[in-house]
C-alpha cells in the first residue's frame, strides 16, 4: 500500500504545474486557471515517473489530472521506434460512457501535440477500430472485454504500453472484470508506470493495488464515501405507484430544464421513460440493453438541452459527465448504499450547485437508512404540498424482488465469474423464457442410423428367425419419423436413477 502523501498549498495555479506549453495553451482555451485539489496533488507524482493510487469521488476533476501528465510525459519522451497498433499508453474504464469521456478529454488537452489516442468498446462494429489500429496509436482508452476482443484477434499489441491507468477501478471489480483485467496485465512490460483511481478502497482494490503499484505515492482528496456540500439532499416520501405522477409534478411545476433520473432495472427506465413522454415531458432511456448509437444519440441531446430527461441505470451512467448539471433523482433508491453517493455525484461538479431528489417508498426505508448511515448525514424528509395524487391509477405489473439487502443485483459480480462483455446480452429478451443451461447436458443423444438387415435375414448374433405371415401395409413415414419411432439402442439409455442414502 502507499507511504507517501502529498499536499500542495490552494494557491497553486496550471502555471506552476511546469507543464507543457501545448498543454497550457489548451487550459486556457478550456477557460481554467486553477486545478482542482485532485489535479494539485496527483499531476506532481504523475509527472515525477512514480506510481500513484488516488482516491477520488466523481466530478473532482481527476480525469484531467492524470490526462495532463501523461501528455506531458509521452510528448517529451517521443517513441524511438513506433509501429501500428502500439500503444504507448493504456487506459482502461468500466463503461463506453466514461471510455468515450476519457478519450475527449485526451482530444481536448492534447489538440496542439502531435500524440495519436483513440477509443474502443464493444457495441459498435469492431472493423473501424481495426483499421485505427493499422496506424500510429500513442494512446488508447479501452473497455477490457472490447480490448481482449482485439488481442485475441492479434489487431493489437501491448508490448510497448510505458504507462497504465485504471481509472474507476472499485467499479471495474464490481462488475466483475478482475480476471478480464488481469489476462491483460499479464501481456503488459513489467517496467511501466502505474496509475490507479478508485473512489473507494475495499479489500479488493488494496489486493489490486499490492500487486499492480511499486512504493505509490497516495492521493485522497475526501473523506470516503462522502457527498460534496454543493449537492442539497431531499427525500419525498411516496408510494411506488405514485413516483412516477410525483416526478411529472416536480419536473413541471419546478420547471427543471435537465433531470438524470436513476432506476433499479433497464425495464423500469423504459417504463419511466414511456409515462415520462406520455405527459408531455420528452424523455429518453440509456441501459446496456440500447445499442451503442442510441446510448450516443440520447446522451448528446441531454447535453446539448434537447432531451430535458435523461433516465438511466446505474451502469450506463457511470462515467456520464455533464457540465453544471442540476437536478439528480433517484426514483428507487440502490440497493448498495455506496451508489448512492456516485449517483448524486453527477451533480455538484466543478464548483457548480446541484440537486439531489430520492423517491422513497415504505420498503425502501431501511435502505435510505443503509445510506444516511454510510454519508453519516440525515436526509431532510420533504412534502410537496401541490402535488395532487391522480384519483384513477391503472394497475401496474409487479416489479422484479430486489436482491437480498446490501448485496449487488448481478450475480455475476462475484469473484471469478466474468460478466457479458460490451455489446453481448446475455438477458432473455422481454417475452421469452430465460435458457436453461442445463436443458443441453440433458438432451439425448440422437441414435446413430443403421441399415436394417433384409427381410428374412438375421441381425448379427442372432438365430434366425421362423417364418411368420406377411405384415399389415403401415402407412409411408418419413426418415426423421421413421428414425424418431426406432427403439433407442441400450447404449443411449438414460442412466438410472441412483438412490442415495439418507
Amino acid at each position: 500500500m502507499p507511504n507517501t502523501t502529498t499536499s500542495l498549498p490552494n494557491e497553486i495555479t496550471f502555471a506552476s504545474l511546469n507543464l507543457a506549453e501545448p498543454l497550457m495553451r489548451a487550459i486556457a482555451d478550456a477557460g481554467y486557471t486553477h486545478p482542482t485539489p485532485v489535479q494539485k496533488q496527483a499531476i506532481p507524482l504523475v509527472l515525477a515517473g512514480g506510481d500513484l493510487l488516488a482516491g477520488a469521488q466523481t466530478g473532482t476533476g481527476k480525469t484531467a489530472g492524470f490526462t495532463l501528465p501523461i501528455l506531458h510525459l509521452l510528448n517529451a519522451r517521443p517513441a524511438a521506434n513506433p509501429r501500428p497498433g502500439q500503444p504507448r499508453c493504456l487506459i482502461l474504464t468500466p463503461t463506453r460512457e466514461l471510455a468515450a469521456q476519457v478519450e475527449e478529454s485526451v482530444q481536448t488537452y492534447g489538440k496542439y501535440l502531435s500524440l495519436k489516442s483513440m477509443v474502443m468498446f464493444g457495441g459498435v462494429n469492431i472493423n473501424p477500430q481495426i483499421k485505427s489500429l493499422r496506424s500510429q496509436v500513442d494512446i488508447l482508452v479501452a473497455t477490457p472485454g472490447r480490448l481482449l476482443d482485439h488481442l485475441s484477434q492479434k489487431t493489437l499489441d501491448l508490448s510497448a504500453v510505458e504507462i497504465l491507468i485504471l481509472d474507476e477501478a472499485d467499479r471495474m471489480l464490481d462488475m466483475g472484470f478482475i480476471r478480464d483485467i488481469r489476462k491483460i496485465l499479464a501481456l503488459l512490460p513489467k517496467k511501466r508506470q502505474n496509475l490507479l483511481f478508485s473512489a473507494t478502497f475495499s479489500e479488493e482494490i488494496k489486493t489490486l493495488s499490492d500487486g499492480l503499484l511499486n512504493n505509490p505515492g497516495f492521493v485522497e482528496v475526501a473523506r470516503r464515501n462522502t457527498t460534496s456540500e454543493l449537492v442539497t439532499q431531499s427525500v419525498h416520501m411516496v408510494a411506488q405507484k405514485l413516483k412516477s405522477h410525483l416526478l411529472s409534478h416536480l419536473i413541471k411545476h419546478n420547471d427543471w430544464k435537465q433531470v438524470l433520473v436513476f432506476t433499479r432495472t433497464k425495464h423500469g427506465a423504459n417504463r419511466l421513460a414511456e409515462k415520462l413522454n406520455a405527459d408531455g415531458i420528452a424523455a429518453a432511456a440509456i441501459h446496456g440493453n440500447k445499442s451503442q448509437s442510441a446510448r450516443t444519440k440520447a446522451l448528446a441531446q441531454f447535453k446539448d438541452g434537447t432531451m430535458p430527461v435523461l433516465v438511466a441505470t446505474d451502469i450506463a451512467a457511470r462515467g456520464l459527465d455533464i457540465d453544471m448539471l442540476p437536478h439528480v433523482v433517484n426514483f428507487e433508491l440502490p440497493n448498495v448504499p455506496e451508489d448512492y453517493v456516485h449517483r448524486i455525484g453527477r451533480t455538484g461538479r466543478a464548483g457548480s450547485n446541484g440537486a439531489a431528489i430520492s423517491l422513497v417508498d415504505s420498503e425502501e426505508l431501511q435502505h435510505l437508512k443503509d445510506i444516511e448511515r454510510l454519508i453519516k448525514t440525515q436526509i431532510p424528509r420533504v412534502a410537496i404540498d401541490s402535488f395532487v395524487p391522480p384519483t384513477h391509477i391503472p394497475a401496474e405489473a409487479p416489479r422484479p424482488p430486489r436482491p437480498q439487502h446490501g448485496q449487488r443485483r448481478h450475480s455475476n459480480t462475484t469473484a471469478g465469474n466474468r460478466p457479458p462483455r460490451e455489446g453481448q446480452n446475455r438477458a432473455p429478451r422481454e417475452g421469452q423464457a430465460p435458457r436453461n443451461p442445463d436443458a443441453a447436458k440433458s438432451r439425448q443423444p440422437r441414435a446413430p442410423q443403421s441399415r436394417e438387415p433384409q427381410a428374412g435375414q438375421p441381425r448379427s448374433g442372432q438365430k434366425p428367425r421362423a417364418p411368420q405371415s406377411a405384415p399389415k401395409a403401415q402407412p409411408l413415414l418419413s426418415e426423421a419419423a421413421r428414425h424418431q419411432a426406432m427403439p433407442q439402442p441400450a447404449l443411449f439409455s438414460p442412466r438410472p436413477a441412483v438412490r442415495r442414502g439418507k
